[in-house]
């Protein structure tokens, strides 16, 4: 039986390393997305390949559409010939250092929105083209990974992270709708505080800890966590569900 292929963008550390692991358990041919880390995407290559999976590594700027275009025609060619292209996580993200808006410019809210966002949707394109039954794909599933600091706001720390996640939030409601009959159902995980590397980037590695009594079930949540859910939606179990957002935040 042919084996259905998944694209994971951001999945060599977190949540995306996690999911990736999760889906080749699951059956999938992974094709895992990194920037820069070549050595942890390979890493995750080989924990696939270990277990008996099929894996590859594959580098791209999700920011940059013609990375993206590249990075989709190399699955094709590496993985297309065994199987049907069914799943795109859209989980690459990006944040910056912690800052109020009155010291936030231009250009960082530009290269935070190219990634989250534009990176984003160019990905949903190219995954579209191959997944929709109205030109000849064999339909599938997109999962978006949001935050709750969309809702939340981040004052204070990251409010042009948290409007990039909101504008992923409306792409994920759109384009559920608009391709709801061609086969593909299209969903986001809302995630809450995660014990990942990400929260070093913006400059407070601790933040989850400090965060933690927050949070009603107390604690930070773990990537794997993350993982079940986006399996999930992605799977059967998930077959009526399309434009939802399904939180993992531990009640906050």
């Amino acid at each position: 039986m042919a084996q259905p292929i998944i694209l994971i963008t951001g999945a060599s550390r977190g949540i995306g390393a996690a999911t990736a692991r999760l889906a080749a358990e699951r059956g999938y041919a992974v094709c895992v997305n990194y920037r820069c880390r070549r050595d942890a995407a390979d890493a995750v290559v080989a924990d696939i390949v270990a277990s008996g999976g099929r894996a590859i590594a594959v580098q791209a700027d999700i920011a940059i559409e013609a990375d993206v275009v590249r990075m989709f025609e190399t699955m094709d060619g590496e993985l297309g010939p065994d199987g049907p292209f069914r799943a795109l996580v859209n989980n690459a993200g990006i944040l910056e250092r912690q800052s109020r808006l009155e010291a936030i410019d231009g250009a960082r809210v530009t290269r935070v929105f190219a990634t989250n966002v534009v990176g984003a949707f160019v990905c949903s394109r190219e995954a579209v083209r191959r997944m929709s039954t109205a030109r000849g794909g064999a339909g599938g599933a997109i999962v978006n990974v949001s935050s709750r600091a969309a809702q939340l706001g981040a004052p204070n720390e990251y409010i042009d992270y948290a409007a990039s996640k909101a504008a992923l939030e409306t792409l994920t409601v759109g384009l559920a709708r608009e391709v709801a009959t061609e086969g593909i159902r299209v969903n986001g995980v809302r995630v809450g505080h995660i014990c990942t590397e990400l929260h070093a980037s913006g400059g407070e590695p601790g933040r989850v800890d400090r965060l933690a009594p927050t949070v009603p079930m107390q604690r930070g949540g773990q990537p794997i966590e993350v993982a079940r859910a986006i399996l999930w939606l992605l799977s059967d179990e998930a077959s009526y569900s399309t434009g939802a957002l399904l939180d993992v935040s531990g009640g906050r």
